[in-house]
């Protein structure tokens, strides 16, 4: 039963107050076997899609997810995978639309025939380097999943800052609503970008360094610690984070546009 349905049973008396409370209850959530949960209204709810995080589960656990998320949405999106996981994925739902994206490690499967709906919002991708290339793929997946233009633009750091000029321009002239720049080493490019604009910037700290705090932790420091407004990060690596914070934003505006 969708949520339009229970509220007509509801309008319609054909259903109480505390019945359609409870039927709203039970759709949000699909339960598989005694181990999972999916909630299948998070996009709904909360603006972002469900997820499913594919490291540490084994590949029978993931093509039952996989196949709940497909039955009750028409798509599913999962991440952090290894290549063998996202090759078995690919074989597994190969009559299915299948995008895969090895760098982010990330698979989208869609039922034929699955509509994504644009929602107007419009983000950019700045990423220092080409080490972090994986992690900006990451958040570019996910802010098109939820149907914003993405604009990328990579390999534009601040040891040769003459390359961030061309990317500053596009996306002024696109007039996106938000950016997000993944970093490592000492994390400094989103603290230039956020001087430059007038649009919110996410700070995407990536694993990428030497020595100490070049796990990512150094990035972080100089995102948190940034004199420049406008800029706010999300933890080391998390590319979904950042994408799906930058999505938000987009598609609020989008909404007004």
């Amino acid at each position: 039963m969708s949520i339009k349905r229970i509220l007509e049973d509801f309008k319609g008396e054909k259903l109480s107050l505390k019945d359609a409370e409870k039927e709203l209850r039970l759709l949000s959530m699909s339960k598989i076997s005694n181990w999972g949960n999916l909630d299948m209204q998070r996009e709904y709810r909360a603006g972002a899609p469900e997820v499913v995080y594919g490291e540490g589960k084994k590949e029978t656990e993931l093509v039952r997810l996989t196949d709940a998320l497909l039955r009750e949405k028409g798509r599913c999106i999962i991440t952090r995978l290894s290549e063998a996981k996202m090759r078995a994925l690919a074989q597994r739902f190969r009559k299915k639309a299948i995008h895969k994206n090895p760098k982010a490690g990330m698979v989208v499967i869609k039922n034929k025939g699955y509509k994504l709906r644009k929602t107007g919002g419009r983000i950019a991708v700045f990423c220092a380097g080409t080490s972090d290339v994986p992690r900006a793929e990451e958040a570019v997946v996910i802010a098109a999943e939820m149907g914003c233009e993405v604009y990328s633009f990579y390999d534009i750091g601040v040891a040769g800052i003459h390359r961030l000029i061309p990317a500053i321009e596009k996306a002024v002239k696109e007039d996106v609503d938000a950016i997000i720049v993944a970093a490592g080493m000492e994390g400094a490019l989103p603290s230039v970008v956020a001087g430059l604009v007038d649009v919110p910037v996410i700070g995407l700290p990536t694993s990428t360094g030497y020595g100490f705090g070049g796990k990512g932790e150094a990035a972080l420091y100089s995102m948190l610690q940034s004199c420049a407004p406008g800029l706010a990060a999300v933890n080391i690596d998390n590319g979904l984070g950042a994408g799906i914070i930058a999505a938000i934003i987009a598609n609020r505006a989008g909404k007004f546009r």
